[in-house]
């Protein structure tokens, strides 16, 4: 009944329930077995105990799920349950109270929820208070019928210790490693959640461009017979045959893209080759957006530093230029970004920094974009998304921040290959 009870509750009522027990047992035993179990009551100090064990316990128990939303909100509270317990066993017996081991209930907690300073910390704040009880017992109770008691307690004593220690070592570690496989298995159902829409969105891409290679096919019939029945074009014409061949141009592009990620080609290519390109797309796909391109890193120390590239590349960094470029309109009326080139041979990393004039983006949603599917009107969910699979793919990481000057960063960080590592990958491709 417990077990099931247990499943139903969240982590703070579990706790509760456990120290709502424990003050129950308390009275139980005070009221109920004191002969039984030869407790030596000084029922006037146990009467006030329990009265703010109460008072307290009913707070805490109103308060639970904002006071244990913290680390150090639980600990206080289990800090001062040991002292409620402390001063329940002092005053029936103390350390000749059979029921001393309860002091190891807090601990347990403890070691179960908390990091393992916490059960460390209970742990010895529960051995001082024993130690000290060991040493007030009085001389008439450490001779029980003629019988020297002193080993017996002792015994107690070193008994409570060893068990402490159990909990505050196997216990904690035990728990630690499995909070940190829950972590683990939670980040490996947002990376299989990231996957499943990343499939989706592959398999729509690919029907859609099936099905816009027809029409695009028609309408270059078509303007090729304008084109013919006009001996000079107009300028319409000439803006639909460039944002026919753009969407011609796109459409290869993806196709040799879906290729080149399904065979898994992937090939080293020059820091300096990614630049030219990239400067070359935005020239012809991107003219009216001002470009401002800060190379920090020297020619020679550029020219021969490599990457890990595919065909998914390019396109992921332009996603995130147009991104930028449709921030910096919408605020400044102009699209400007700014885009810097840093190298850190140290680290073995080249960083590629994306900076808009824009709005930002609320704090709320950095940690979110990228990683899952959100609802934008912009539709800046869905490019973040692919850009960050393309780039993870590749080994390289996409870090998005504001500006302290306004605008949103994105800076991508690649992992530079080592010339004997380019040297294997070029061989085997």
């Amino acid at each position: 009944m417990v077990k099931i009870l247990g499943t139903n509750l969240q982590a703070a009522d579990q706790v509760a329930l456990l120290r709502t027990l424990g003050l129950l047992l308390q009275i139980g035993l005070t009221l109920f077995a004191a002969d039984t179990f030869g407790l030596s009551l000084q029922m006037e100090p146990l009467v006030h105990v329990f009265v703010l064990e109460v008072l307290y316990l009913s707070l805490t128990l109103a308060l639970r799920k904002p006071l244990f939303a913290k680390e150090r909100g639980l600990f206080i509270a289990l800090s001062l349950d040991t002292l409620f317990w402390i001063s329940w066993l002092y005053f029936s017996g103390g350390a000749t109270n059979a029921f001393i081991s309860l002091l190891l209930l807090p601990i347990a907690l403890a070691a179960v929820t908390l990091p393992i300073w916490a059960p460390w910390s209970l742990t010895a704040i529960s051995t001082l208070a024993y130690s000290l009880m060991i040493f007030t017992v009085p001389e008439s109770q450490m001779h029980h019928h003629g019988m020297d008691m002193s080993s017996h307690y002792l015994g107690m004593w070193f008994n409570f210790v060893i068990s402490a220690l159990v909990l505050t070592t196997s216990v904690a570690l035990i728990a630690m490693r499995m909070r940190r496989q829950d972590a683990q298995l939670a980040y490996m159902r947002e990376g299989q959640l990231r996957q499943e829409q990343l499939l989706a969105l592959g398999t729509v891409s690919a029907q859609m461009a099936h099905q816009l290679a027809t029409p695009l096919s028609t309408l270059r019939l078509l303007l090729d017979e304008l084109r013919e029945e006009q001996p000079e074009p107009s300028i319409t014409v000439v803006e639909m045959e460039t944002a026919l061949g753009r969407c011609e141009h796109t459409l290869t592009e993806l196709r040799l893209a879906t290729e080149s990620i399904r065979d898994r080609r992937q090939r080293p290519q020059k820091v300096t080759e990614l630049v030219a390109g990239l400067k070359q797309k935005t020239q012809l796909l991107m003219p009216q957006t001002e470009l401002n391109w800060l190379i920090t890193c020297a020619p020679k120390q550029l020219e021969e530093q490599q990457i890990l590239t595919d065909m998914s590349l390019t396109p992921a960094i332009m996603a995130l230029i147009e991104n930028a470029a449709r921030a910096s309109a919408e605020t400044l009326g102009v699209a400007q970004v700014d885009i810097s080139l840093d190298s850190a041979p140290s680290e073995g990393q080249i960083y590629l920094q994306i900076r808009d004039y824009g709005a930002g983006i609320a704090p709320s949603l950095l940690p979110q974009l990228g990683t899952l599917l959100i609802e934008s009107p912009k539709g800046l969910g869905v490019a973040l998304l692919l850009s960050h699979a393309s780039l993870e793919r590749l080994g390289a990481e996409l870090i998005l921040a504001n500006h302290p000057q306004g605008g949103t960063v994105a800076q991508i960080r690649f992992t530079l290959l080592q010339p004997n590592a380019s040297a294997t990958t070029t061989e085997t491709l």
